[in-house]
């Protein structure tokens, strides 16, 4: 750490106080060192070079490394204003506000998608077609009441999630032993859409399946085509996922880099005060300025 003193007289407060432009007679040389180099020729009581500090009343200009990382941990770049690194506060700050942006917009784009899609099943995949095929697969003399009374004679996509008793299908999938895989949950949960685009057990229930279906058959042109409609979605949420990642990790590198910026700060100090130093042939109060600069 290097240390620059620069010692100024603004104010010389003593009976004889030296001014600028005031007239000095030349002493005369006594083989004293102290005295032929500093000019002391009298005040011999005075301790020689004490210098007494009277702190002047200066406001503090240190940064707390705490407070500034917890600024910057709630809002990226307002501690590094707080310790006067602008550049550094506007990258935190630009940073921060593309991520969330960015999340926001792909966020929205997800659920669109999602809208899409869902939009989509609700008028080309039936439930009631779905079952009808999986009553063909079961056992000889069981019975599922899985169509609840009353709907016999409704169109199979005229809502078909409003004419199925959902324990009774799901009885039924379970029963399916060793060729059904999964149960169908609840219409409108994101795992009903989930399923009847990912797994071929429930490719019997699109509008453009065929009267038979094998496991390996090639899978309906519906099925496939929603299947990649809803990667869409799903991809859209994980970049903003990752976009919020990116937010997070930009909040903790501020917190962290307004800490450091703090001590920096810190290093780079100004203090003041009043010494009495010897002038002439007297002593005097000068005021002084000590600058450190390092780190």
């Amino acid at each position: 750490m290097g240390h620059l003193r620069v010692i100024g007289c603004a104010l010389l407060i003593s009976a004889g106080t030296l001014c600028a432009g005031e007239k000095q007679e030349p002493p005369a040389i006594t083989g004293n060192l102290h005295i032929d180099l500093f000019g002391l020729q009298s005040l011999a009581n005075a301790p020689a070079l004490r210098q007494d500090e009277a702190p002047l009343a200066l406001p503090s200009k240190q940064r707390s490394p705490w407070l500034a990382a917890g600024m910057s941990a709630l809002v990226p770049g307002s501690g590094q204003i707080y310790t006067e690194s602008y550049w550094e506060a506007a990258l935190f700050l630009a940073v921060d506000a593309l991520a969330w942006i960015a999340a926001y917009q792909y966020d929205k784009k997800g659920d669109r998608q999602t809208d899409y899609f869902q939009d989509f099943a609700n008028k080309h995949w039936s439930v009631v077609k779905y079952a009808e095929y999986a009553q063909t697969l079961t056992a000889p003399g069981k019975v599922y009441n899985w169509r609840k009374p009353g709907t016999e004679g409704m169109d199979q996509f005229d809502r078909p999630w409003s004419q199925v008793n959902w324990d009774e299908l799901n009885r039924m999938e379970r029963d399916i032993a060793g060729y059904y895989s999964h149960t169908l949950p609840l219409y409108n949960e994101q795992q009903y859409y989930e399923l009847i685009g990912k797994y071929p057990q429930f490719n019997q229930g699109w509008d453009d399946a065929p009267p038979t279906f094998t496991y390996g058959d090639p899978l309906t042109p519906s099925f496939l085509w929603y299947s990649g409609e809803r990667g869409k979605a799903n991809s859209y949420y994980t970049t903003a996922t990752s976009w919020v990642t990116v937010a997070l990790v930009n909040h903790f590198l501020a917190a962290a880099d307004a800490a450091w910026s703090a001590i920096r700060y810190n290093h780079a100090q100004a203090s003041a005060s009043l010494r009495l130093l010897p002038v002439g042939d007297h002593y005097a109060w000068m005021g002084m300025v000590q600058v450190k600069v390092g780190i």
